[in-house]
Order: C-alpha cells, then structure tokens, then sequence
C-alpha cells in the first residue's frame, strides 16, 4: 500500500474557494492522518515484532488505525484504555467495533496514567512489541507526514502558488502531531486549533515533539470552550452543511472550521489559497451520528 497521492477536491465555502486534500481517500483499509502517522511502521521489516500495544480511547481513530496495521504487519494488537461502558460492549459500533472485527485485543485498567501503566507493568515483559503513544504522537509519524508535505509543495508548484503568504493550509489537531510535522516540511503556514484540551495543552503537545517553536503552527483560537467529546449543536450544524460536498468526521472537523471561519472573518485575502486537509475518522461518525440525530432530531 502507498502513503501518497490522495486527490485534491475544490468546493464552494463562504462563497470562495476552498481546496480540500482527501486523505480519507488513501485506501480502504489504511487512511486519514494515521495512515500517515503510521507509515513509517508499515515500511518498517516486523520480523522480530509480535505485537503492537497502544492505548487511548475505545473510540478513538487510533484504535481501528492500530487494528488494521496490525493486520497488514500480521502481528497482534494490545489497546489499552481506561474504560468502556457497558452500553459500548453490549452494542459494538464504530471503531470499537470495527476493531473487535479484526482481533484487536482491547483491555481495561485502572490506572491514572495509562502510559506510565504500560511503561511500567507491561512492556518490561514484552520482549518483541512495539509500543506506539496515544494518537501516533511519535516523531517516527514524520516520515508519512513529510510525504503529504511534499504532496502540497507538488501541487502548490503545479498551481504556481509561490508566494509563500499566498497558500494556507488547514486542518484541526488533537496530539498536534500532524500539524507540526506538516509546519516542519513546509513553506507556508499551518493554522490548526485545539480539539482536545486548550490551546496551553496542544502547545505542550507541540513542545514534547519539537522545541523549535519556528515548527509550530499557528493556532486559531476558539470562540469558546468546547469540551471533547460532547455534542455542540454548532457542531452538527457544521456536519450537515459539509456533508453537501464532502463528508467530515464529527469530532474534530467542525470546530476546525468554526475556528476557520473566525480566522476569516479577521484574515481573509481574497489573493489567498486554503487548503483544508481532510484527516479522515468517517468510520467514528458510525457511533457519533446516532447520538446527534437523538439529540438534534428537529433539525
């Protein structure tokens, strides 16, 4: 499988254009900001490596990214998180379920800090896994991102954008991970916002990956608190009104472009390209779709 080449589509937003890199297209099993994330462990030789072990949410991107590489590399997966509801396990859906179905090993702990769990009582007796943080927050996810960079630098040369000023380049974070290393391999600036925790957090995010603040992108700031996870009215409003041209996830891309939208209001230049990248997670809007149609069911 190739870590490359997924297609560029224009739509209609706030009556300009606005390109949009489709990485929830790089293929059916293995797509979206993981895909990039983890490719540098896809092309890496597993032949004394068993097992991957992670953790996070049972909902999580992460979960069914993991699930499909451990497919791929032929090796077991170890998830772990903290908890799963009774509701989750008596009703799989989403990636939890998506997971389940390719042999994903997921497992419950009791303890305040999964990793420092993980560090301490599990990998000293794993002699041939692999231990990958939360989210693919590692600087191996360089090496894919640095190939979706080199993608935008084609494609920004092939539309003779040479200004540097000229090209934006979008796209919401959660570790930052994506965000940063796209900042890193490219000319042009980044302009991201804080999904999970405040903007404080995503800059200690951007800190543990990278110093050099000059690599970090911007952050568009958020007209108010929104807490991860929770249903916003905004939110799907947002969903409903995309989903007319492209369909997003429903965690992460509506405050990215309700951020987008603010910035715009302050910023835009009509001379300027914006790039959005679409990091994939379609397969979550499998669970948070039916809570939002329960909530939301007059509009």
């Amino acid at each position: 499988m190739k870590c490359t080449n997924s297609p560029i589509n224009k739509i209609k937003y706030n009556n300009m254009n606005l390109y949009v890199k489709r990485d929830d297209l790089l293929s059916k099993e293995f797509s979206g900001n993981k895909a990039r994330k983890f490719y540098y462990f896809l092309k890496q030789d597993f032949k004394n490596i068993n097992k991957i072990i992670s953790y996070g949410s049972p909902q999580a991107n992460s979960l069914y990214s993991f699930s499909q590489l451990a497919k791929l590399k032929d090796v077991k997966l170890d998830f772990y998180v903290n908890h799963i509801s009774s509701y989750l396990k008596e009703n799989p859906q989403g990636n939890y379920a998506h997971a389940l179905k390719l042999a994903a090993n997921i497992i419950e702990v009791d303890a305040d800090n999964i990793q420092d769990f993980i560090e301490d009582k599990i990998l000293p007796n794993e002699k041939n896994a692999i231990f990958i943080e939360e989210g693919g927050r590692v600087k191996e996810a360089e090496y894919g991102i640095k190939i979706l960079a080199d993608e935008i630098l084609l494609w920004a040369e092939d539309n003779n954008i040479k200004d540097t000023k000229k090209l934006k380049i979008i796209l919401p974070s959660g570790t930052g991970t994506t965000s940063l290393f796209l900042q890193k391999n490219l000319k042009y600036e980044v302009l991201t916002c804080s999904c999970v925790g405040d903007d404080e957090y995503l800059k200690f995010q951007f800190n543990k990956l990278d110093k050099n603040i000059s690599n970090h992108p911007t952050i568009m700031p958020k007209r108010k608190k929104y807490h991860f996870g929770k249903l916003y009215k905004e939110f799907y409003l947002k969903y409903l009104l995309l989903k007319k041209d492209i369909e997003f996830d429903l965690l992460y891309d509506p405050l990215g472009f309700l951020c987008f939208d603010d910035y715009l209001e302050k910023n835009h230049d009509n001379d300027c390209s914006y790039l959005y990248i679409h990091q994939g997670g379609i397969i979550g809007n499998e669970s948070m779709l039916p809570r939002y149609e329960r909530k939301y069911k007059d509009i």
